[in-house]
């Protein structure tokens, strides 16, 4: 059975062709034009994740899930250590949020370099390319992790019925302060709500946010 037949339609019965035909546009003029302004940026902060830890990567690549179920790779600065991922499972027991999400303040993973740009999120910028191919919207549902899906109930996958996005009602909202539940509640208002006038307010709204935040971790 596929997303679409686990999960309501009525989310997106009323969803126009004029809509997704300008989100895109949107999407793709957005991510360029940040892609170009913000490359002094993205060399800086490339120039000192390599300066802390020569040897590590610059980006993160993670698999993801998308719209309807489908697998993509999503891009990070790398704010970690190398082999964070294998460390997660003796860090499971201090998860300091709800529901199929791992959140923890003071992750003994992140680096110096990582704990600056996690704060300010900039380690999420390298995401544009993902907007630009297609995988990410600039504005959406936060793409989730496979085994957090495979802790979803029926409810749940309603907030994949849509391309995910790099920032959203959430991100606005308390982000690292919001349970899971909650988070799922603004997904899903998000959708229902959704019209590019929406879309650009929270943009905007992000603009203050990310760099403002002391709640990003």
């Amino acid at each position: 059975m596929s997303y679409q037949e686990k999960t309501s339609k009525n989310l997106i019965e009323d969803e126009s062709k004029s809509y997704l035909f300008m989100k895109r546009l949107m999407d793709i003029m957005g991510a360029s034009i940040g892609l170009i302004l913000l490359a002094p940026l993205l060399f800086i902060v490339a120039f000192f994740i390599k300066f802390e830890d020569p040897k590590g990567k610059v980006f993160f690549k993670q698999s993801r899930v998308g719209k309807n179920g489908e697998m993509f790779s999503m891009y990070k600065f790398r704010s970690m250590i190398m082999n964070a991922e294998k460390q997660l499972g003796s860090l499971m027991d201090k998860n300091e949020t709800t529901g199929a999400m791992f959140k923890m303040k003071n992750d003994p993973r992140v680096t110096k370099v990582g704990r600056f740009i996690r704060k300010t999120s900039i380690d999420e910028l390298p995401q544009l390319w993902n907007v630009l191919k297609g995988d990410m919207s600039l504005v959406g549902p936060r793409p989730p992790l496979p085994r957090e899906v495979e802790q979803y109930n029926e409810y749940h996958l309603q907030r994949l019925l849509v391309i995910p996005g790099c920032t959203g009602l959430w991100q606005v909202s308390g982000r690292s302060d919001i349970g899971f539940e909650e988070m799922v509640e603004l997904d899903l208002k998000y959708i229902k709500q959704r019209n590019i006038g929406f879309d650009i307010l929270l943009i905007f709204k992000t603009v203050f946010v990310l760099f403002g935040s002391k709640n990003a971790y």
